[in-house]
């Protein structure tokens, strides 16, 4: 009997351990490529201590004035259509990396797709159907590879302002078929609008928040930067009582990085590594200790490791930077 109460009281020791050292999400934004991938391309993930990757197969319109969504076709690369996104998961899963299916849509002829709006009714229905295939299709798949996370859409605001009982319909079809965890990657201004929230599991969020004008921010600067974002994430948090997950969030190694860091398309601008790197540090102090937040997937990660970021390279990912080997130490706490 006394063996017995020994070894429950160890059972019992065990799983509160287990519980209060449960991981945050430390995910990869993956980004599909021309080609398959195996353990070489995976390797470098699991260097960084990565538990998730997001996995994003793509739609595209080729004419917003005739908003008819493609996908899953010989004309995107093998990453972005449905057989990229089994092949890529599965071998993730090898090496117990788990998955999010984070669907992306793009306009072809330029523009945001949080701008996307059709001016007529009968737009909006060919816009709305053929989004529902696209999705559908891939809530499907998420459902073949039992993947934990699926993300029925990113940064579509206008379409989700204007069509809201669309997509509540949406929601409850997935449901259906789709059994884990769904959440929406809205952008940094849109997530206090969204109006299913309350339908999902996480309230997803695209990190790209504005934290400082200097050119090159301190870690106490970008987290003071933080401090009114972060009291709104809070405030948002406990009105729908959801966990918080940044289904995006990444820095650029450029001055002034912190101004606009959904900034894309700046060109121009010196290389600042220890700019990215403070900004990295900064949100995980900010947020990776907090019970409410679940986690976040950095943007972004190329398959070829080898070939992409380095020292000279003032882009997002923080692939052969000293933000990758932050990320090494960040995801091991």
């Amino acid at each position: 009997m006394k063996t017995k109460t020994l070894l429950l009281a160890a059972i019992i020791l065990l799983q509160i351990s287990c519980t209060s050292q449960t991981k945050k999400i430390n995910g990869l934004s993956f980004v599909a490529s021309r080609d398959t991938i195996d353990a070489k391309h995976i390797n470098p993930a699991i260097k960084v201590n990565s538990n998730y990757v997001a996995l994003m197969p793509y739609s595209y319109i080729r004419d917003i004035e005739v908003p008819k969504i493609q996908f899953n076709t010989n004309r995107e690369w093998f990453g972005e259509t449905k057989n990229g996104l089994l092949q890529y998961a599965k071998e993730f899963q090898k090496v117990g990396i788990k998955i999010m299916v984070k669907p992306h849509l793009w306009l072809r002829r330029g523009g945001f797709t949080g701008d996307l709006k059709p001016t007529t009714e009968e737009n909006w229905v060919l816009l709305e159907n053929t989004y529902r295939d696209y999705i559908l299709t891939y809530a499907y798949a998420a459902k073949e590879l039992n993947a934990e996370i699926f993300c029925i859409g990113t940064e579509l605001e206008e379409f989700v302002l204007n069509r809201p009982k669309y997509w509540q319909k949406l929601i409850k079809e997935i449901r259906q078929i789709y059994k884990g965890k769904l959440t929406y990657a809205a952008n940094w201004n849109e997530y206090k609008k969204v109006p299913f929230l309350a339908e999902l599991d996480f309230i997803g969020i695209d990190a790209y928040f504005p934290l400082s004008e200097l050119k090159s921010p301190t870690i106490k600067d970008f987290e003071d930067g933080w401090k009114p974002h972060k009291e709104e994430i809070m405030s948002i948090q406990k009105k729908y009582n959801k966990p918080i997950l940044f289904t995006e969030y990444g820095y650029r190694s450029v001055d002034y990085n912190g101004k606009k860091p959904w900034d894309v398309d700046r060109l121009e601008g010196n290389v600042n590594l220890k700019a990215q790197a403070d900004a990295l540090q900064a949100i995980h102090n900010q947020f990776w200790k907090e019970e409410w937040f679940v986690g976040g997937f950095i943007w972004k990660w190329f398959h070829a490791h080898d070939k992409v970021g380095g020292e000279n390279n003032n882009r997002f990912t923080p692939q052969n930077k000293p933000a990758e080997e932050l990320l090494i130490q960040l995801h091991k706490q």
